[in-house]
């Protein structure tokens, strides 16, 4: 059995409270904050029957590990998840849609990539265990409850993985700023998955050779290139666009 794991703030909390009250072990709370924002979460949180311990910022923020907490932190257990990402494309219904993070390690940056692959209806995302961050408290808070409803899996050989995928005739498309194709001209409708690298460094070499595409996303003022989870949610909503 895992370890009970911390979520922190009221996006990462309240969705915990949504989707699988039962998981929640306790919730602390701020009791000197009084605000409406609070009021509302604390009788979502007494209408599941959460156990909930007053507690000071302090002592939220060192259970949290972080002070952007709001106030609010929670500890939970793990929810179940497909043992494997063959296990969760066996079970997928019409033509998968995934995201491939190459070389991104910055929390921040992954919770947002979850989030918006949430929001876009992506099956999974996917990151090699090098080269990138795992699921801690930050991503969960930055993610938004989408750490909780997103599988990420991360696997040890990323050009493998991306070569088992396109045996599944699922389509390997990386976004790289010289590509001659643009995002908009590519046929995301059938089994996708779209391969980001980190913001300035782009994917590696191997995982841009192994890709069966390059796209690029249209850049018309001075920047050079867009943040990372910027980039996937640009890509991830054209192909729900096109399955629209």
């Amino acid at each position: 059995m895992s370890s009970p794991k911390v979520l922190f703030g009221f996006h990462a909390v309240g969705v915990r409270l949504k989707t699988a009250p039962q998981s929640i072990i306790e919730i602390y709370y701020e009791p000197t904050r009084r605000d409406a924002r609070m009021r509302g979460f604390l009788d979502r949180a007494k209408e599941a029957n959460a156990r909930l311990i007053e507690a000071d910022g302090l002592r939220i923020a060192k259970l949290a590990g972080s002070h952007g907490h709001q106030g609010v932190a929670a500890r939970v257990t793990a929810l179940p998840t497909a043992h494997s990402l063959d296990d969760l494309l066996d079970q997928v219904q019409g033509p998968p849609l995934l995201l491939v993070l190459d070389g991104v390690t910055d929390p921040h940056n992954l919770g947002a990539c979850l989030r918006v692959a949430d929001g876009a209806g992506a099956h999974a995302v996917i990151a090699p265990k090098d080269h990138a961050v795992g699921i801690n408290a930050t991503v969960a808070k930055v993610a938004s409850g989408a750490a909780e409803t997103v599988p990420y899996f991360m696997v040890t050989n990323l050009a493998r993985t991306l070569g088992e995928l396109k045996e599944r005739s699922i389509w390997c498309t990386g976004a790289a700023d010289d590509a001659p194709q643009s995002i908009y001209q590519a046929d995301l409708k059938g089994p996708t998955a779209l391969v980001l690298g980190a913001e300035g460094t782009g994917l590696r070499q191997l995982t841009r050779k192994t890709c069966d595409a390059l796209v690029s996303i249209p850049m018309r003022g001075a920047v050079e290139s867009l943040n990372v989870s910027v980039a996937s949610g640009i890509c991830l909503y054209e192909a729900l666009r096109q399955r629209s």
